[in-house]
């Protein structure tokens, strides 16, 4: 007897969607941007999307870079729009708090670079977690 195709398990399928040229640009950039390995990076978007939305991925990380452009500081610098809503890796209300973070750093003195970084950091906790 032959199983529904939503009860089987479609990890192949969604490596392959992900090994894909655009695909893979996408996954090597994301990743170098937040500080994760690649596999890491790829094994998260497995798990946490479906088919559907793994195979419109470039298209909303295109878009989601050219709204980041307009973005203010430290926004911009985080990817927060891009991050949560283009291709959502985090949470808005994680993204939030983190950018919140980010923001108090820098009302402290802390120069926005560093700022950047610890926020970054607390993404990369995120997707390691």
């Amino acid at each position: 007897m032959r199983e529904p195709m939503y009860e089987k398990d479609l990890t192949a399928m969604k490596y392959a969607i992900l090994e894909s040229r655009r695909h893979d640009g996408m996954v090597r950039e994301i990743a170098a941007d937040i500080g994760v390995p690649q596999l890491r990076m790829r094994r998260y978007l497995m798990d946490r999307f479906d088919m559907l939305l793994l195979e419109n991925l470039p298209a909303r990380y295109e878009q989601g870079k050219k709204m980041r452009e307009g973005s203010p500081e430290p926004e911009r610098a985080l990817g927060s729009h891009l991050y949560t809503r283009a291709v959502p890796i985090i949470d808005e209300g994680t993204m939030g708090q983190i950018l919140e973070g980010v923001r108090e750093m820098v009302r402290k003195g802390i120069p926005l670079d560093q700022a950047v970084n610890s926020g970054k950091e607390r993404m990369r906790k995120e997707i390691t977690a």
